[in-house]
């Protein structure tokens, strides 16, 4: 019989993974998460924004940029990570609101800092988390990561965010304070109340991959829960085709 890690292999070579639920977070992510995983959904010269489509993994067009700012730095999400419970909790502790936190539903969010320029999106690269911002966007935890490019010649070595240029954190602040608001619509209730140093990030990202696995389950266990309901299919298109006793 062929084993659970033989079926694997042949997936990743048949297949494309799936960027958020195919895609590992990193070796040590659970534990000690200083070397992620990273997949980039818009760079700083994207004048439209891209999502990634949750159905499918393909990077989708979500809309133009109606709005003058642009994202100041390679932009995405950790991939098996997800916004619900736990990262709300945390939210919700650090922030002392008696109002209802919930998470965004979505993967956690992450920003990269690099020197280096990219035409375009819809790329995997390895980034070390050295703090953050606690956005909520109306009762709805959102934050985002802030990280820098493993092996980047002008930020590589920065290991935590208090070791960010104070202007570069400034834009990207007013970047996710502004990104959604156009002069003619009515207020959104976006605030970040705090920054974070990376020690925060990890517990963060550690939340984030908790309640993925809360909601998803192990990816470990996917092949051999493939496995299962394959025999499964199999058994009864045989036992349909067998005689019945009267």
């Amino acid at each position: 019989m062929v084993s659970n890690q033989r079926l694997t292999e042949l997936f990743a070579i048949l297949f494309r993974a799936h960027p958020w639920h195919g895609v590992s977070p990193g070796a040590f992510a659970e534990t000690v998460p200083t070397s992620l995983n990273t997949y980039i959904e818009i760079v700083p010269a994207d004048a439209v924004k891209y999502e990634l489509d949750k159905e499918s993994g393909h990077l989708r067009l979500d809309r133009p940029q109606r709005y003058s700012s642009f994202c100041p730095t390679l932009y995405g999400f950790v991939p098996q990570t997800y916004c619900g419970e736990s990262v709300a909790e945390l939210c919700q502790q650090r922030i002392g609101s008696k109002v209802k936190i919930k998470g965004d539903a979505d993967p956690l969010d992450i920003c990269v800092l690099t020197e280096k320029g990219f035409t375009h999106g819809n790329f995997l690269i390895r980034s070390r988390p050295v703090g953050g911002l606690r956005l909520i966007d109306g009762n709805e935890a959102d934050d985002k990561i802030i990280a820098v490019l493993e092996n980047d010649i002008t930020y590589g070595d920065i290991t935590d965010i208090t070791e960010v240029p104070r202007g570069l954190l400034d834009r990207l602040t007013h970047y996710f304070l502004t990104y959604k608001q156009l002069p003619s619509e009515a207020l959104r209730r976006i605030e970040i109340t705090d920054t974070y140093n990376r020690e925060e990030a990890h517990e963060v990202i550690r939340r984030s991959l908790a309640d993925y696995r809360a909601v998803f389950g192990a990816p470990e266990d996917r092949i051999g829960e493939l496995r299962r309901l394959l025999v499964e299919d199999v058994t009864e298109k045989i036992e349909d085709t067998l005689p019945v006793n009267n």
